[in-house]
Parts: C-alpha cells; sequence; structure tokens
C-alpha cells in the first residue's frame, strides 16, 4: 500500500509541475520544477526505488539505497531552484 501512495504522490507532483509551468517564462519553470523535485519527487521516488530494489533482490539492507537517493536528488532539484533564482529575465 505504501509503494502505490507514493506512485501517486509522484504523480501528482509531476502533473501539478507541469500545468503549474505551462505559460511560464525559463525562470518560473526552473522555480516551479526545482521545488517539485525536492519535496515531491526525491523523498517519494527515492522511497520507491530503494524498496523495490530491496525487494527485489530479497534484502532489506539494500533498500538503504534511499538514503544515498534522496540526497542527490534533492541536490539535483537545488541546483534547478537556484539557476530559477538567479537566471536574468530575458526581453
Amino acid at each position: 500500500m505504501a509503494i502505490v501512495i507514493a506512485i501517486l504522490i509522484v504523480l501528482v507532483g509531476l502533473i501539478a509541475a507541469f500545468q503549474l509551468s505551462e505559460g511560464k517564462s525559463k525562470k518560473g519553470r526552473y522555480i516551479i520544477w526545482g521545488f517539485t523535485i525536492m519535496l515531491a519527487i526525491a523523498p517519494f521516488l527515492s522511497f520507491l526505488i530503494g524498496v523495490i530494489y530491496g525487494i527485489m533482490v530479497r534484502n532489506s539492507w539494500a533498500a538503504l539505497l534511499m538514503m544515498y537517493l534522496f540526497p542527490l536528488m534533492f541536490i539535483i532539484g537545488l541546483i534547478v531552484l537556484l539557476i530559477g533564482i538567479f537566471k536574468k529575465n530575458e526581453v
């Protein structure tokens, strides 16, 4: 059940980001996608990948893969957000 809820949260986050970034400038898109990656995609997608991998190899310690994936995806989202914040507005 937890896997289904995590998949739904990731999908809702992706759909919301697509809808919110439609018609925005590049700066606005970067900011929206940065927040979405950090808050909706990184924690739940890393959970999904870690748990599914742990189930596949039948080792509960393999689920700790999410401890490496979450900071990596969070930093990617933070970089996208900072690019959006510090990007110059185009005419």
